[in-house]
């Protein structure tokens, strides 16, 4: 083999002997070396490929294979600007823990600083966002066993790193890779041998146990909330039914696990009421995952009159008030509930909210984005996969939708951007196997239409997107941006209106697509199976109006 065969060969054989049983490659002539062992992997049943066309699409298609499957997933980009597309999924990756692994092609270090056509400076080009960065050595002939262990402990090293194995801190992590010509292999390539093998048990170079450090349950105390935020789905569904046998109330974002039946429907609808806060305020709140969704949770994390102890098994933990007091390792609860009656109260409280929001969902003229959320997350049936909307799907879905822990819930919330999102749904739902469904505004879905073109034997996934379409960025006219005193410059500069038929668009890029325009449409509309485009028409201003409507009904059943 001539050495950039060779380092490509050796590099995806430990990367399957250390788990990773799916890759991305996006083309080029640079990486062609890897990208060939990544195909002749596939071919021998060792791992599944996906190809896309694009870098950034195929970061977030990683992206999403990586968070629903809880492995590491490598993506294979060419030298130069190529590289740069990875960075906004490598940001997400960082803040949510996500083992995402950066291969990066690059030129050979005698053309870098020569104005040498597809070059420029890869090596540390995404800063402090991985876990782990390596230049790897130029291959070379002649020194066949010396590399062998060096590109195996390499890739081990990279793959302990992302995986968070010895940290507990999982992230991305940039393997460098400079090739010299020849790129392509000379005829047929035999199979690993010799001072080429990897070791003789199949396993990884390098292997690691984290410490099995006991963690002691949270004491009971005082009256205590837990605010679960995004996060882990294992670690939340651990707290969610901790916290429940201990009797405190849990007000859960959708994508961290802790939402289940026995969290409180519609916490930032409770806490947004500042009368029932004061008669009803925990004396300590428990912080789970990177709570980022609600104003009114942030500001009860800020009030100097409560306690606030956040739990981490991370060096990383979330504090943006900067009022933890406490941060521990500390396990879920155990024991009966301490005060039965305070945490009913909260269960009552959130009773009555939801039959009021209901009430106003079913009230209000059309199929609103809001009920939609609602009605999306009713729908569909147990062990499915949803994905979330960074914008305003997510926060629809965390105020209004009755919580449900047989569903797994993702969503881009470590950066909180709304680009690859389409990609990112694409790649969890290859993974999960099951009923798919994303849940996007247009314009998100709009930022990444390349993500729907998968292509001639790619797989294609059971997910069905939705679409609330309000022609532009209707958040904008529940925020401050909204206000009359602004309404002269806001359809330019904020509704953004884009003036296209979804449904046309999802066609004319090979997807299935309807169009739902009532309430008991939808229901077979998402029993038809991926991969579709569902696209329901919305208002702006009326979403701004209802969102007003259901703060309001919140305050006077509470009242």
């Amino acid at each position: 083999m001539n050495p950039s065969t060779a380092l490509a060969r050796v590099l995806v054989d430990e990367l399957v002997r250390g788990g990773v049983r799916d890759a991305v490659v996006a083309p080029g002539s640079r990486s062609a070396p890897v990208a060939l062992a990544f195909a002749a992997a596939e071919r021998a049943g060792v791992l599944r490929l996906h190809v896309r066309i694009d870098e950034r699409t195929a970061s977030f298609l990683a992206l999403g294979l990586a968070r629903a499957s809880g492995r590491p997933v490598p993506v294979l980009t060419t030298s130069g600007t190529a590289t740069a597309h990875l960075h906004a999924a490598v940001l997400e990756a960082d803040v949510s823990g996500v083992p995402l692994l950066a291969l990066t092609a690059d030129r050979p270090p005698e053309l870098r600083s020569t104005g040498a056509n597809q070059t420029i400076e890869q090596p540390g080009l995404y800063g402090g966002a991985v876990r782990w960065a390596a230049d790897v050595g130029v291959p070379e002939a002649g020194r066949e066993a010396a590399q062998n262990r060096y590109w195996r402990s390499v890739v081990s090293r990279a793959l302990l790193a992302a995986t968070g194995a010895l940290s507990g801190d999982p992230g991305p992590v940039q393997l460098n890779l400079p090739f010299r010509d020849p790129l392509l292999p000379d005829g047929e390539v035999a199979p690993l041998a010799g001072p080429w093998t990897g070791r003789d048990d199949g396993g990884p170079w390098t292997a690691a146990s984290a410490p099995g450090t006991p963690v002691d349950p949270l004491p009971e105390g005082p009256r205590t909330l837990v605010v679960a935020g995004d996060g882990a789905t294992a670690t939340g569904r651990a707290w969610a039914a901790g916290a429940a046998a201990a009797g405190w109330p849990v007000v859960a974002e959708p994508s961290g696990g802790a939402w289940s039946a026995d969290a409180v429907r519609g916490g930032a609808l409770l806490l947004g009421v500042p009368d029932w806060v004061d008669a009803h305020r925990p004396e300590r709140v428990v912080v789970v995952g990177r709570p980022t969704l609600s104003r009114p949770v942030s500001a009860l994390l800020a009030d100097p009159r409560v306690r606030v102890e956040t739990v981490t098994a991370t060096p990383r933990w979330p504090d943006a008030g900067r009022a933890s007091a406490l941060v521990t390792r500390a396990a879920p609860p155990v024991g009966p509930p301490s005060d039965a009656a305070w945490g009913a109260a909260w269960s009552g409280a959130a009773g009555r909210v939801g039959d009021a929001v209901d009430a106003l969902l079913e009230g209000a003229p059309g199929l609103t984005a809001a009920r939609l959320a609602r009605d999306v997350v009713a729908a569909l049936p147990a062990g499915a996969l949803l994905v979330l909307g960074s914008s305003t799907p997510v926060r629809d879905v965390d105020r209004l939708a009755v919580p449900r822990g047989d569903l797994t819930v993702l969503a881009n919330r470590g950066v909180a951007g709304i680009d690859g999102t389409v990609s990112t749904a694409i790649g969890a739902a290859l993974v999960h196997g099951g009923p798919a469904v994303a849940l996007m505004g247009d314009l998100t879905f709009l930022h990444d239409l390349q993500g729907l073109l998968t292509g001639d034997g790619e797989p294609r996934p059971d997910l069905t997107v939705v679409v609330p379409d309000n022609d532009g960025g209707g958040i904008f006219a529940q925020l401050e941006p909204g206000r009359p005193a602004y309404a002269r410059d806001y359809r330019r500069v904020f509704g953004t209106p884009h003036g296209r038929d979804l449904v046309a668009v999802a066609e004319g890029l090979g997807w299935a697509a309807t169009r739902v325009t009532a309430a008991d449409e939808l229901p077979a509309a998402l029993a038809g199976g991926g991969p579709r485009v569902v696209v329901v028409r919305t208002d702006q201003r009326a979403e701004a109006d209802l969102a007003v409507a259901l703060r309001d009904a919140a305050a006077r059943v509470l009242a």
